[in-house]
């Protein structure tokens, strides 16, 4: 079968072609596992972190992709055919503290899809079957992939910010998991105004398109001060901008698995009487629990929750990811693996 391969870690912008296209052998099942013939795969931000070393390493090579969807076509537990989804957290221990507590997404021998096991950047892959997801008749495949990442974790970021309908939110950052957490609150706490920073015109554009009250830069401020804010950029200065933004008790909530490199010195001038001060508290989202995904595909399809979706060809998988490494994404991007 044909699978794109991560086979060392490059900076993007000296290796354009950060994956290779390989023949290599289809999986084969194990015990408890299915085979499934994939028919979408999302392109997230972690890849790009994975690709440039910033998360936790990769197993090398490695196929990588965590917003997988497509068909069943060996295992036990579900018919031939049955339509599926594999996310980020591809398989935990289930006996230690975090697993018995519900916080599966925080247990050490946590396994991530597309790091620790190949994902879904390739004609086939194997999943757990007590770790897929049935996908409902209302998603198709391309707009069901997102879900299972940017999707997920940012509804897993909605209910750590803790917030209550009519209460104002900000959303720093409007990607992919950005568009689709708006599209969320909007049907959950109808009565809450959400406050979108973005530098991008296209994305400004977006956030009114679906809602957002108000759209401004990094450097200004909400008619309001906010509830909670939650951060989706790559970056620093976004998180020193929220704490401003913020009222006294309100909560950050920062939805990423690394931040770079390039503006960290901004840390050294937070203002602790101005940003951090008066029990505002900052949290991070760490992974996905398996309720956060099937919480999310429920949602979705019951209030109508769609991502904006660029759909690439399975032969563009580094075009891809280029686009998005270089902040040109709008909504969320598909590889569409069967032609």
């Amino acid at each position: 079968m044909k699978a794109w391969r991560l086979e060392k870690i490059v900076a993007l912008a000296d290796d354009h072609q950060p994956l290779r296209l390989r023949e290599i052998d289809r999986p084969e099942p194990g015990p408890g596992q299915v085979l499934i013939k994939v028919s979408a795969c999302g392109v997230c931000h972690t890849e790009l972190d994975e690709i440039e070393g910033r998360a936790a390493p990769p197993r090398l090579p490695v196929t990588p992709g965590h917003q997988a969807v497509g068909r069943v076509v060996a295992g036990d537990r579900f018919p031939f055919g049955t339509r599926v989804g594999v996310a980020w957290i591809f398989r935990s221990c289930g006996h230690c503290s975090y697993c018995r507590s519900g916080l599966e997404n925080l247990c050490p021998d946590f396994s991530g899809t597309g790091r620790d096991a190949d994902g879904g950047y390739a004609e086939f892959m194997v999943a757990h079957e007590d770790f897929v997801y049935p996908i409902p008749s209302g998603l198709d495949d391309l707009h069901a992939a997102p879900l299972l990442c940017a999707g997920a974790v940012g509804w897993r970021a909605v209910k750590l910010s803790q917030l209550q309908d009519g209460q104002p939110l900000g959303l720093s950052g409007f990607g992919a998991s950005g568009h689709l957490v708006l599209q969320m609150v909007r049907a959950v706490f109808p009565n809450s105004p959400i406050y979108v920073f973005t530098r991008r015109p296209e994305q400004q554009r977006l956030a009114l398109k679906l809602g957002a009250l108000w759209v401004g830069d990094f450097d200004t401020l909400p008619p309001e001060p906010l509830a909670a804010v939650i951060d989706t950029t790559p970056a620093w200065k976004p998180v020193l901008h929220s704490l401003s933004a913020i009222a006294p008790g309100g909560r950050l909530v920062i939805n990423a698995i690394a931040k770079e490199n390039a503006d960290r010195e901004l840390l050294a001038t937070l203002d602790y009487r101005l940003q951090l001060w008066q029990e505002k508290s900052i949290k991070s989202v760490a992974n996905v629990t398996r309720a956060d995904v099937a919480e999310c595909l429920q949602l979705a399809e019951r209030k109508k929750v769609l991502p904006q979706v660029e759909v690439y060809p399975f032969s563009e998988a580094n075009r891809a990811l280029g686009t998005l490494s270089r902040g040109k994404a709008r909504g969320a991007m598909v590889l569409k693996v069967e032609e």
